[in-house]
């Protein structure tokens, strides 16, 4: 009997695994299975439920990281089981979140007395910035004696802002002060920022990489205009840069660029790790200049597991792989690292621009100088039966995505598309790209687009 026992689990693993019965039926959906499914066969199964997906490497619309090293793997995999919020458990992991934003700090002229912490993204990050800005604005403002009932506190921003930023003025009541692009500024108009100030304003929001466009908002001369801004005034306002993109790439290929701490009116940056970082998502920071920046209200001291724990991160409980990943590219890449990587990337974009330029169909809005990110639209042409959004469609079906979409209001007529080149995107695959872009248009151009509504339905059994 033991005997028969042995060979019928031997035979259950030998199954193969098309053969199961687990693949003669459909996934659990919206709620449980009612018996367990070997590992193996769950894997495939799962593994085939994603087959359809595009591949992340040809995902040409993300900032986010599509590639590290099979030891960064490696080191990540091993290390999903700690808490990064449990110090007091993981001492190291603890010190390796702290050597991080010692680093970052240097990077970004950082005085002494800085203080920061890891977050889950720039979204977490801006969130935590934010609320700084507006516990620090209202201590201003009792200070002053302003009413603070009377009006909204505000928040002054370009248009081509990252919707984080839209949830934090909907989730903490604050007035979102949107400065609008043009078609001659396609990043913040310091002027109308400065000019758009009052005693609510609880700061302001510089951008070093538009989603939309890559451009760098002029953050020198904004700290220009608000120096004297504030010296003219006691309701101080100051900068935080939302350097998503910019903050772990700029530092890199434009070490001279001033846009960061050596800044007098810029207290607070943010930054995602899994972005210009390099490490797969999802890990971001975020620095203050100074810890009287950072209002003592939102440092919190909690009894947990034995030990006395000060956060500051809205997220709590969440695996410390992320936060690791960022410290191996750190020690691996170093400085040097970091900048052939970033350069090379450069040079991609670059690459880029010019072949889109040689194709005589686009006029260029970005062409690659400051954040490796190319975007275009098409040149007017009347004879042209065909849109970016055709062009996307066409490309997906040799697996590129790349995203087309409207700029933001006052320019959303305006239709381009964007590249956005990461460290994974070689100058091999650069142009395999530009060759598929060319067979694209060629087939665009010699298509029938026209939809004749009868001949689709009868064709193709269309019905209302």
């Amino acid at each position: 009997m033991l005997y028969e026992k042995k060979d019928r689990r031997e035979a259950e693993y030998l199954e193969p695994i098309f053969g199961t019965k687990n693949e003669d039926e459909i996934l659990p959906s919206y709620k449980l299975g009612q018996d367990s499914v070997e590992p193996r066969v769950a894997y495939q199964m799962i593994k085939d439920d994603l087959l359809d997906e595009g591949k992340a490497r040809l995902n040409l619309a993300t900032f986010c990281q599509t590639y590290m090293e099979p030891e960064a793997v490696k080191l990540m995999s091993e290390t999903l089981d700690r808490n990064v919020i449990d110090k007091s458990e993981y001492p190291r992991t603890a010190e390796i979140e702290n050597r991080c934003v010692n680093i970052i700090a240097n990077l970004w002229h950082a005085p002494e007395n800085f203080i920061g912490t890891s977050t889950i993204g720039s979204s977490e990050a801006c969130m935590l910035a934010g609320m700084a800005m507006k516990f620090a604005w209202r201590k201003r403002a009792e200070k002053a004696a302003i009413a603070l009932g009377e009006k909204k506190p505000n928040l002054i921003i370009s248009a081509g802002y990252q919707v984080c930023w839209e949830k934090f003025c909907v989730y903490w009541d604050i007035e979102l002060r949107e400065i609008p692009l043009t078609a001659d500024c396609l990043s913040l108009d310091v002027e109308k920022a400065v000019a758009a100030i009052d005693e609510y304003t609880i700061g302001i929001v510089g951008i070093l990489g538009i989603t939309y466009t890559g451009q760098y908002d002029n953050i020198k001369k904004l700290d220009e205009l608000l120096t004297t801004y504030n010296k003219q005034t006691e309701n101080k306002v100051f900068i935080h840069v939302d350097a998503a993109s910019g903050g772990l790439y700029a530092p890199f290929v434009e070490p001279e660029l001033k846009w960061d701490f050596q800044l007098d009116n810029v207290i607070s940056i943010n930054t995602s790790g899994h972005k210009y970082g390099l490490v797969y998502p999802g890990v971001g920071w975020v620095l203050w200049k100074d810890k009287t920046f950072l209002p003592e209200e939102l440092i919190f001291k909690v009894s947990y597991l034995g030990g006395e724990l000060p956060t500051m991160a809205i997220n709590f409980s969440h695996s410390a792989a992320q936060l690791i990943g960022q410290y191996y590219n750190f020690v691996r890449f170093g400085y040097k690292g970091y900048q052939s990587i970033h350069k090379r990337t450069h040079d991609v974009a670059l690459y880029l621009a010019e072949k889109l330029k040689e194709a005589k169909q686009f006029e260029l809005i970005n062409d690659g100088n400051q954040l490796p990110l190319v975007c275009y639209k098409l040149t007017t042409n009347k004879k042209r039966k065909w849109t970016l959004y055709d062009l996307s469609d066409r490309l997906l079906m040799k697996g590129w995505q790349v995203p087309t979409y409207p700029l933001p209001k006052d320019l959303d007529e305006e239709i381009i598309q964007r590249i956005v080149v990461r460290s994974d995107f070689g100058m091999n695959m650069a142009h395999d790209f530009i060759e598929d872009l060319k067979a694209a248009i060629q087939e665009l151009e010699h298509s029938h687009l026209v939809f004749h509504e009868k001949t689709e339905r009868k064709n193709y059994g269309f019905t209302h």
